[in-house]
């Protein structure tokens, strides 16, 4: 059975775009090591895609966090160009957690589940559980060293709460 590698929202709003942080700048390079790595075993791996539209400001999210990003086609809303030419399938997800990946996991009888990718205390730790929950039996886990959150402080706390749901923090 194979491995499954899911790199969450690694998009340019996030990493130098209107949501950017050092901390997302940061982790790029080894996001591409784990990616290529995961190519080089033979693995599969797949991309979320935080996706918005025109009228993100007007949802509920958008009035919680009023500053525009991923809109769809937009330069932000695109993979980090050191990882858009990575194959994979790609979840367009207009929400924190993606129910089509939880069920694309569900059905794909990997024996291991890793994520990595941005921002750990909002859609790293969405997606991990609705996998988790989806896979209960499947051993998750998330690579903290490839992970960045909003803050260092909620980054740490996401990956504790992980923890206590079973997720395994490397």
């Amino acid at each position: 059975m194979k491995r499954l590698l899911v790199v969450v929202d690694m998009q340019k709003d996030f990493i130098d775009g209107s949501l950017g942080t050092a901390e997302a700048r940061a982790i790029v390079e080894a996001v591409k090591e784990k990616i290529l790595a995961y190519e080089r075993a033979g693995d599969e791996v797949i991309f979320t895609m935080d996706t918005h539209f025109d009228d993100y400001l007007q949802t509920q999210e958008g009035r919680k966090l009023p500053v525009k990003h991923c809109v769809k086609g937009s330069d932000g809303w695109k993979l980090h160009e050191e990882l858009d030419g990575f194959q994979g399938k790609r979840f367009e997800k207009n929400t924190f957690g993606s129910p089509e990946c939880g069920q694309y996991v569900a059905q794909g009888g990997y024996s291991a589940v890793e994520l990595v990718g941005l921002c750990t205390d909002i859609c790293v730790i969405s997606n991990a559980m609705v996998i988790k929950a989806m896979s209960p039996e499947v051993p998750v886990a998330v690579d903290s060293r490839c992970c960045a959150g909003v803050t260092p402080e909620s980054h740490k706390n996401a990956l504790e709460a992980m923890k206590m749901c079973q997720i395994e923090v490397v």
